[in-house]
């Protein structure tokens, strides 16, 4: 986080989850870190004094909405990680909610990075095998939403980095099913996963804004493109 200067305060959604909680693990322990507001929709007991929890609920605006309100009297945002991949995998309305309320909060002086996690699946042109329609399409729509935002933040906020993350595949309850044919050196922890995403955030400036990159900081493309016809 060394790019993003001290003092930061940085949000997380899903801070309940397996690479949610990692995060919020990781910011708590982070020198340049001054607040990490924890967002879930279970409870959270016995945080730190550096993390701040809040309930929400993703199918009602107005609860991230209030809590957008609740954090702008604390001064701007310098990180908002949206770490919620199930809800993704059923829609991307929530993100996009999110991303409504959360985006004119960050600090327009210095950078500042909104980074949802999305999936290599939702890349057009990276699709070789079919299968898996509804997150595929979920994902893309994500990855959409990612990229509107960009283009509009850009215009408001010089500083600021949009971003969709490919985590990999991390050993976590949702990719339990698949975990299997995935090679040992490829499977993931949590805190590994993290730690990677974390270093690619640091690494950002916002000619990045708009894309989707994978762990190891490689861009993903989107789609395929066009041909021309003559």
């Amino acid at each position: 986080m060394k790019s993003m200067g001290s003092k930061l305060s940085v949000a997380v959604f899903g801070a309940s989850g397996g690479i949610g909680q990692c995060f919020v693990i990781a910011f708590e322990k982070d020198e340049a870190v001054r607040a990490v507001h924890a967002f879930s929709r279970s409870p959270q007991k016995n945080v730190p004094p550096a993390v701040f929890p809040y309930p929400f609920d993703l199918l009602d605006e107005g609860s991230i909405e209030h809590a957008a309100e609740l954090i702008s009297r604390g001064g701007p945002l310098h990180l908002v990680v949206v770490a919620m991949e199930r809800l993704s995998r059923i829609n991307a309305i929530g993100p996009a909610l999110i991303a409504k309320h959360f985006l004119p909060l960050l600090d327009r002086e210095r950078k500042s990075v909104f980074a949802a996690l999305s999936a290599r699946v939702g890349s057009i042109e990276d699709n070789h095998l079919g299968g898996w329609h509804s997150y595929r399409a979920s994902k893309a729509a994500l990855n959409m939403f990612v990229k509107n935002h960009a283009i509009e933040l850009a215009y408001r906020n010089t500083n600021a980095v949009c971003v969709a993350l490919h985590p990999g595949t991390v050993a976590t309850s949702l990719s339990e099913p698949f975990q299997r044919n995935v090679p040992t050196e490829k499977l993931f922890t949590p805190e590994h996963a993290v730690a990677q995403m974390l270093t690619v955030i640091d690494r950002l400036t916002p000619a990045d804004s708009g894309g989707l990159f994978a762990w190891d900081g490689r861009r993903i493309p989107y789609r395929r493109p066009s041909r021309r016809w003559t």
